[in-house]
């Protein structure tokens, strides 16, 4: 389904995102099961996951420190005292019949995340809340027997960690909700609270979409997209959705609201239950928990140990390392990345030539391999020694790749290769001198066009000097000799 651009210029989308993550804690919220991922189904439970009468919950230390980095990483405030609530709802694979979340009194609130458009622009996104609650658990509907008339339930999952992050209707179009999300994901990853794995369900995502007509002062009626579990879907799931809605309209119907699932197969959203407003969940306090307090000299402890975030890293990596713009971007986009041509430019030296080396040769042979940076062959110290090879002169650019594509094969050190293959560079300038003779004799052809103002054959006279040097001649060298030869 796609509508003409004139009717999409026609309308405009309000869109607002509600995204849950999960805190990358050992144990459960309010027990000590461990969250670990692929244990066999119903392992990891006790009595307070599984809602045994009797079963009390105890708020994990570590989680309230978590969300702390995050609600700092999100320019939140964080409330002095913040209150769990039981959201009351029947799904099979919730064993308590309800969830312990935060409702009137979340623990950060009234923050924002500034975008980058891809125009180019700016854009600051507000942050409405961010409330601490647990998971459920998970029901599965193929892969195994009798899948067609069942639903099995696994209930490992019940009592993870969550933050579920709420935004102001301040994204546009489905391109804004992208760059929101991803600059929330490297946010939640580089304060070291979630791995935001979304293949493993770290990081889920649901869209309120509603259109207006442009210039509208009133939003429209929304509907709810549920669990949009990859960037690409949420972004071909908005898409759908604002054109679903804007041909309704114009086909004299109305919006209703409610909670819509995406089929990535049919490229549809469809209709899954009415939305449930706030009443419908009767929330109320948790009887179980008392309040939520953080004192400001815990605060200070906790924000006092973050890590550097990625909006300060991308400044400083411009600033000290002199990187343009979209080279900080490209090296930002994981902290394993970042701190791997930290520790590179740091050994050898380099900023600049450290950033071409990880963007380049190693980002194509880690692609080539199939292999996450972390699975580097070649260590950064490593890269950082071949750069202050190439730095001192020792070898060339050229004769650098060789050596590199010989230390992905080995655990041998740059220098230790150069020297084995004889790869260092001839700087030597009676050894350059005596090739550069050799090689002008054998091509007088050349050197004739040359002298007659057909200097384009430099090249060639400076590639066989390099071939005849088996790539070792300063190619600086060569070109400047060559110069003064035929002059």
């Amino acid at each position: 389904m796609s509508v003409s651009p004139a009717l999409r210029e026609k309308y405009e989308a309000v869109i607002g995102l509600e995204v849950h993550v999960q805190l990358a804690t050992r144990t459960k919220i309010f027990c000590a099961c461990p969250t670990g991922f692929g244990a066999q189904p119903n392992t990891n439970v006790c009595p307070v996951c599984l809602g045994m009468p009797g079963a009390l919950p105890v708020l994990n230390k570590r989680v309230v420190e978590m969300a702390v980095q995050a609600a700092t990483a999100l320019n939140c405030t964080v409330r002095e005292e913040s209150i769990f609530a039981r959201k009351n709802y029947f799904y099979p694979d919730l064993p308590k019949g309800y969830q312990i979340s935060q409702y009137d009194k979340p623990v950060a609130e009234h923050g924002f995340i500034d975008i980058v458009l891809p125009s180019g622009d700016h854009k600051r996104i507000g942050v409405t809340r961010a409330h601490l609650e647990d998971d459920a658990g998970k029901s599965i509907h193929d892969g195994f027997r009798d899948s067609d008339k069942y639903t099995y339930v696994d209930l490992n999952r019940t009592g993870t960690p969550l933050i579920e992050i709420v935004s102001e209707p301040d994204l546009r179009s489905a391109d804004e909700a992208y760059a929101y999300l991803t600059e929330l994901k490297l946010l939640m990853q580089y304060c070291d609270v979630s791995t935001c794995d979304m293949e493993k369900g770290h990081l889920r995502c649901d869209a309120n979409v509603s259109v207006r007509l442009r210039g509208a002062p009133q939003f429209g009626t929304k509907a709810e997209v549920k669990n949009l579990n990859s960037f690409r879907f949420l972004k071909q799931a908005i898409d759908y959705e604002i054109d679903r809605q804007i041909e309704l309209i114009e086909g004299g119907g109305r919006v209703i609201q409610e909670t819509r699932l995406y089929n990535p197969d049919s490229g549809e959203t469809v209709s899954m239950r009415s939305k449930e407003a706030a009443h419908d969940y009767r929330y109320f306090p948790e009887p179980d928990l008392l309040p939520l307090r953080i004192g400001t000299a815990w605060m200070s402890e906790i924000r006092g140990g973050m890590p550097e975030l990625h909006p300060v890293k991308r400044a400083r990596f411009i600033t000290d390392y002199g990187l343009r713009e979209y080279d900080a971007d490209v090296l930002i986009q994981t902290r394993e990345m970042s701190a791997y041509f930290e520790e590179a430019a740091r050994v050898g030296g380099d900023g600049r030539t450290a950033a071409n080396w990880v963007m380049g040769d190693l980002a194509g042979a880690l692609k080539a391999d199939s292999k996450e940076i972390t699975e580097s062959p070649v260590s950064a110290a490593r890269l950082g020694e071949l750069i202050k090879l190439i730095g001192s002169g020792a070898i060339s650019g050229k004769l650098a790749k060789d050596i590199f594509a010989k230390m992905w094969t080995s655990e041998d050190s740059p220098e230790a290769i150069m020297d084995r293959e004889g790869l260092r560079q001839i700087s030597d300038t009676s050894a350059i001198e005596k090739i550069l003779d050799e090689v002008l004799a054998a091509n007088p052809k050349q050197v004739e066009q040359y002298k007659g103002g057909k200097t384009a054959v430099a090249g060639f006279l400076v590639g066989q000097v390099m071939k005849a040097s088996r790539g070792q001649a300063n190619p600086g060298m060569v070109q400047e000799m060559l110069k003064a030869k035929l002059s």
